[in-house]
């Protein structure tokens, strides 16, 4: 399979690719030639995305993403062509240790959400940029920043926008999305933040925002910002990355130097919540680039205690180790997952595809990123309209993973429809 690709450099130059036939998905049945890289000839100018390490979200006929870029964490819109359409500061560049921008942008009703490693929480006009509001967490709620920076991508519940300023007194907050102004604070949590990103369950007719601090995990009432539950965390420096995981009523979350994987089931009784302990396995420690449940089997890059770095899977049910094994990422590794398939790129630069099977790892196909971003590449791969988007640094690939086929191609999906 040929896989074209558009690659984007601070100063740099933007490299389109030839389109070719129309494709299909790539699936679970790859071409014999898997995953392969195709330059175009031509080239143009382009002062590029800055140096960070979130990854792209896309709404509409747009990317969005953020990096460090003269001094400033800057939001980029592009198109699918990899044109950038605007850019806006969101605050100061994160310059201390692991330099570049954090969190990924949040697009919701035509606005862009952003939250920078120093705590400024910015909207943005999405179709122009045009800075609508922002706030700082610390000034307003006396926020708190982890060793590294805030890492969280904000999100968004209705009216509400959701993210931890980790202080002393206010550990989770409800703002309103259009207009900045404080809806409901949380407090009682007493924690930092961590690195992860929020989720929003619904379970037994109670809504909670689940999220990990630097030494817990926290379900926090959506309605008013009560306090539901706290579970204890802990991780050497507060390094508590990994997302958790939901489904049916339980939530599995994950931390680093051999602490593993717990699964957690949600005990609602009317509006109050409280966990339970269902399993706990040390087999799987994630550090950073998250886990992922697909078809009733945990995969992620366990840590090995900064031993061993190695893949593994386990049973969503049970918690039974179902294989360990190893393959790319030397430290880290970010995974994503679509059509049953695990996309897993290591910080190295190496991007691998293998089969969400239980049985055994088994890598299908892997290409290594070019040598020059500087730093490692830890955002998460994103795979959209027969794309796969990898950033590194300044740089952003899309890779085209259609095999021929009969489905239109990603322009033709883009034109506007007729539905007279």
């Amino acid at each position: 399979m040929g896989c074209g690709e558009t690659r984007l450099q601070r100063r740099g130059r933007l490299v389109p690719v030839s389109r070719g036939a129309p494709r299909q998905p790539f699936s679970a049945r790859p071409p014999a030639e898997g995953l392969a890289r195709r330059r175009a000839p031509a080239d143009l100018e382009d002062r590029g995305i800055g140096h960070g390490f979130a990854t792209v979200s896309i709404a509409g006929q747009k990317l969005f993403t953020a990096g460090d870029l003269d001094g400033k964490t800057m939001i980029t819109a592009l198109d699918h062509s990899g044109k950038i359409l605007w850019q806006s500061a969101n605050g100061p560049a994160y310059e201390r240790q692991y330099p570049g921008a954090r969190g990924t942008p949040t697009v919701v009703d035509g606005k862009v959400y952003h939250l920078n490693g120093d705590g400024d929480v910015g909207c943005f006009d999405a179709a122009g940029g045009e800075a609508l509001w922002s706030v700082n967490l610390t000034d307003r709620f006396g926020g708190r920043s982890p060793q590294w920076g805030l890492a969280e991508s904000v999100i968004i519940d209705g009216e509400k926008l959701i993210c931890c300023p980790g202080g002393e007194k206010v550990g989770v907050v409800a703002l309103n999305k259009d207009t900045g102004e404080t809806i409901w604070t949380s407090t009682g949590i007493g924690d930092r933040p961590a690195y992860a990103s929020g989720i929003i369950v619904e379970h037994a007719g109670l809504r909670q925002f689940i999220t990990t601090m630097s030494a817990s995990v926290v379900g926090v009432d959506l309605s008013t910002g009560r306090l539901l539950w706290r579970w204890e965390q802990e991780a050497p420096y507060g390094v508590n990355v990994a997302t958790p995981v939901y489904h049916g009523g339980h939530v599995a979350v994950s931390t680093t130097w051999g602490r593993g994987t717990t699964k957690l089931k949600l005990v609602v009784e009317g509006g109050d919540c409280s966990v339970e302990k269902v399993w706990h396995s040390g087999q799987l420690d994630n550090e950073t680039g998250g886990f992922i449940l697909a078809g009733g089997y945990l995969y992620g890059l366990a840590d090995g205690n900064h031993r061993r770095r190695h893949w593994v899977c386990l049973d969503w049910t049970t918690g039974e180790l179902m294989y360990d094994a190893s393959g790319p990422g030397r430290r880290q590794a970010a995974t994503s997952y679509a059509d049953g398939m695990l996309y897993l790129l290591g910080e190295e630069g190496t991007m691998a595809l293998a089969r969400a099977v239980p049985e055994k790892f088994e890598i299908i196909s892997q290409f290594n990123l070019p040598k020059g971003p500087e730093g490692p590449a830890w955002a998460h791969p994103v795979i959209h309209g027969g794309r796969l988007y990898l950033r590194h640094s300044d740089w952003l690939y899309a890779h085209d993973i259609r095999a021929a086929g009969s489905l239109p191609t990603l322009e033709q999906q883009l034109q506007p429809q007729d539905h007279r």
